[in-house]
């Protein structure tokens, strides 16, 4: 079995049996063709089929002296779950990654803005020019109803039930979700579509698409990433800002006023509950109110 067709073929696993994204699809595919490489460099010709442990092993070594250990780590999930694959379908007996640990990390949490630092990014936006009205509507979605960038740039227009005070959101292996959406986000994102986007040349297949560039086409994350760089650039704040971050505040902003967790655990479309644990620092004065309010011996 040549690693172009097995490459192919769990990529196609990913995409119809996992229901992954195509993001999601492309870094599994970066692991495996980083292993080719040095395989390639190393003039070593074994198959995906019956390649040994000990090389693996030295392609996992080697690695770990140029990559740090976040980096190391998803590299070493990403090839088990290619050799699962494999012994799954039959193609081999073991997988010869199950002897090889991740290391250990500590789990990084974004930084969290104030009500104040958003609002201070959304007043750095040039509204004068047509971009800022769209620029104001996204970082209102990305905050009021905390999406991932994917879920913000793949937003149709026929997903706003606003009436009934919701998005339809396609978030991580094309599942889809209902997010409640606020007045102030729909006034933004009502503005932006009627006054600014209606004024587009927009090309065939975005007709639907919420948010355009100037060209009449969907936006791609690395523009989104973009315009909340420049933005946090022309504040003084200090903290690692991203588009994830706005995400992260919405959740961690409803858990301090009071938000019950498996509601926000919904709303971010999170599979298990524990992921929205770890993913929201709760500081101990938060715990402390919490007992206080609602246990019957507080």
């Amino acid at each position: 079995m040549k690693w172009s067709h097995a490459l192919k073929d769990f990529k196609h696993f990913l995409r119809i049996e996992r229901g992954l994204s195509e993001n999601s699809i492309v870094s599994y595919a970066l692991d495996i063709e980083r292993l080719l490489k040095f395989l390639e460099e190393k003039h070593i010709t074994d198959s995906p089929t019956n390649i040994e442990k000990e090389h693996l092993h030295l392609f996992v070594f080697e690695t770990a002296k140029i990559v740090n250990p976040r980096s190391q780590s998803r590299l070493i999930s990403g090839l088990k779950s290619f050799f699962n694959y494999l012994v799954f379908e039959g193609y081999r007996e073991d997988n010869p990654m199950d002897l090889i640990e991740s290391p250990k990390i500590g789990r990084k949490l974004p930084d969290t803005l104030s009500v104040e630092e958003i609002d201070l990014i959304i007043s750095k936006i040039d509204l004068s020019k047509p971009e800022g009205e769209r620029n104001r509507a996204i970082i209102e979605t990305l905050y009021g109803c905390g999406l991932r960038v994917s879920e913000l740039i793949t937003l149709k227009i026929s997903s706003l039930f606003f009436d009934q005070g919701y998005l339809l959101v396609l978030g991580k292996g094309n599942k889809e979700r209902f997010v409640p959406i606020g007045e102030a986000t729909k006034k933004y994102i009502t503005f932006y579509k009627d006054q600014i986007r209606s004024h587009l040349d927009i090309k065939k297949g975005y007709e639907d698409t919420l948010f355009l560039n100037r060209r009449g086409r969907q936006l791609t994350r690395a523009m989104i990433f973009t315009i909340v760089k420049r933005l946090v650039a022309e504040t003084d704040i200090q903290k690692q800002v991203s588009p994830h971050t706005f995400r992260h505040s919405f959740a961690t902003h409803l858990l301090e006023n009071g938000a019950d967790l498996r509601a926000i655990q919904m709303m971010l479309g999170h599979e298990s509950i524990t992921t929205t644990e770890i993913y929201m620092h709760i500081d101990r004065s938060h715990l402390r109110e919490v007992m206080d309010s609602f246990h019957p011996r507080r």
